[in-house]
């Protein structure tokens, strides 16, 4: 089955009341012919003069170059819809797949008898909530820690700041390795950009393809 605006339409006021209690109010859903994302909940953000977030453009967007089974495809939309209830509810999460989005997600997939999942197999998931999608370079430092958990820090595009945080980070006990990229991944805008010393951690199924087309910094450079 191939998404309609119809379809989605449909099925997102059947979720709605099903799983979400009826709290979410309509979105926008738009097609598109990503080959790489099925779905996405996405959003524009800005801050006003007392740096406060203010959201805007929130939308659902799914691909029609996916022909799935049903099952599958209602499945999609509810993973985007698990992100959207969760922005709407103005919850806190670790990460945009972490323990509460889990959570949600197994306990709908135990109590309703679906299967949703944080990747389908077919396609990668943008990460979905893609704050701010106009395209911008970011930097991303990418840091292994020796438990083998992964982080990451949106830097600013300062050759200071970012040669402070390499030296501070790569100097703690706990870290193993730090990698530097430069991407217009989307993905990343929904991480704060600062030098302060700290990670967002990631998984690294998550973190991997959102770095495909990245551009790793040589180290070299930053240290001189």
């Amino acid at each position: 089955m191939i998404a309609t605006v119809a379809y989605i339409e449909k099925n997102f006021e059947e979720f709605n009341k099903l799983l979400f209690g009826g709290e979410l109010p309509k979105i926008p859903i738009l097609l598109g012919r990503a080959t790489r994302v099925i779905g996405s909940f996405t959003y524009r953000v800005h801050k006003t003069f007392w740096g406060k977030k203010v959201y805007s453009d929130l939308k659902l967007r799914f691909s029609t170059k996916f022909d799935l089974p049903e099952n599958e495809l209602q499945d999609v939309i509810i993973h985007e819809m698990i992100h959207y209830y969760i922005h709407f509810k103005n919850l806190k999460d670790k990460s945009a797949h972490g323990p509460l989005f889990k959570d949600i997600m197994n306990q709908i997939n135990k109590n309703f008898g679906r299967n949703i999942s944080i990747r389908h197999k077919g396609a990668v998931r943008a990460h979905e909530q893609m704050a701010d999608a106009k395209p911008r370079y970011r930097v991303v430092a990418v840091v292994t820690m020796k438990d083998g958990k992964t982080g990451i820090k949106v830097l600013p595009r300062i050759k200071e700041k970012v040669h402070h945080y390499y030296k501070a980070v790569s100097a703690a006990p706990t870290v193993s390795h730090i990698a530097l990229y430069i991407t217009q991944n989307p993905f990343f805008g929904q991480y704060p950009c600062s030098s302060a010393l700290r990670i967002h951690y990631v998984d690294h199924s998550i973190l991997q393809p959102q770095l495909a087309e990245a551009t790793m910094l040589p180290i070299k450079d930053i240290l001189q």
